[in-house]
């Protein structure tokens, strides 16, 4: 026999999920009281799983205990293993009734304030019994890292043009540009014509600077020969510029979608003026190589028809 697959036929699911535990919380007595057993029965249920395999694991210290490169070497493929249980228990539940299920969604919060409740509101009332977790996501970086941890099904994002992530696909539902924003009280709503220059002195509310938004009205500034403006506040949060734009004392910049579908637009206005920004692709992204969870096509089939009028812009 060869010897993977001696190994395999020694390994358990519930010792995988015990090796789990342990790395996740940090201590064997801690992981043996998640798990509702003896200290003891993790112990052994560990060393039956490193002598399967020939190597250490955990590391032991005073602190508690870690996983050694073997150790995340077989949980990352643990991880895939139990996703693609609980994607065949979903899978099994549609085929049975089509109409349920449930779907786990990241994104930043723009998109969470703004397209994704109207994608919801469509799906909720077209498939009343799909139950829906949204995970926000405050950077690029993390909205990659909790699709390839598979703590979400499928991202709500803006993408590169090349997308060049080999292991996840893209379905592209529109392609969105931003817009200086400012509340309906502010003096600059009630000009038929602003240039970009006349904004460059006014309070600010930007993203981080080494955000996609940011370097997006970098470029829009430096393609009219001007400096970004200095910040009055820095945040992602839509939170902070719903209540701050409202005065009428600030400005900042918000992707389209955002402003056509915010619960604030009717205190917001997007100021006429030219803002050369390129438009970016706002897609659906899956990962390649994962079952996929059988109400993602339904999900990503009611995204494009909620866009279509952001196609059409």
């Amino acid at each position: 026999m060869d010897p993977s697959e001696r190994v395999a036929q020694r390994l358990k699911l519930r010792t995988l999920h015990v090796l789990d535990a342990v790395v996740r919380s940090g201590s064997m007595a801690k992981a043996a009281s998640l798990l509702n057993v003896t200290q003891p029965a993790v112990s052994k249920a560990i060393g039956e799983l490193e002598r399967a395999l020939g190597v250490r694991l955990l590391d032991r210290n005073p602190q508690g205990v870690q996983a050694t490169i073997y150790g995340h070497a077989l949980l990352k493929r643990g991880t895939a293993i139990f996703d693609e249980l609980k994607q065949g228990v979903k899978e099994i539940r549609f085929l049975a009734d089509p109409t349920a299920g449930e779907v786990r969604i990241g994104c930043g919060e723009a998109f969470g304030a703004g397209l994704l409740p109207a994608i919801l509101e469509r799906l909720g009332r077209l498939y009343p019994r799909i139950s829906y977790h949204m995970v926000l996501t405050t950077s690029p970086e993390e909205e990659l890292q909790v699709l390839r941890e598979r703590r979400v099904d499928l991202l709500l994002t803006r993408i590169p043009e090349p997308f060049v992530e080999e292991d996840m696909h893209a379905d592209v539902l529109f392609h969105e540009r931003l817009y200086v924003i400012a509340g309906r009280r502010s003096k600059w709503a009630q000009r038929r014509r602003v240039s970009l220059s006349e904004l460059a002195n006014e309070q600010w509310i930007l993203t981080p600077p080494n955000s996609v938004p940011f370097s997006l009205m970098e470029e829009a500034f430096r393609a009219k020969n001007l400096e970004v403006p200095a910040a009055r506040a820095v945040s992602f949060s839509l939170h902070l510029r719903n209540s701050l734009l409202p005065t009428g004392r600030y400005l900042t910049v918000l992707p389209g979608s955002c402003l056509h579908y915010s619960a604030m637009r009717s205190a917001l206005k997007a100021l006429p003026v030219e803002f050369p920004s390129r438009p970016t692709p706002v897609a659906i992204v899956t990962l390649t190589h994962r079952t996929p969870n059988p109400v993602n096509q339904i999900v990503i089939d009611c995204a494009r028809d909620v866009a279509k009028p952001l196609r059409r812009k």
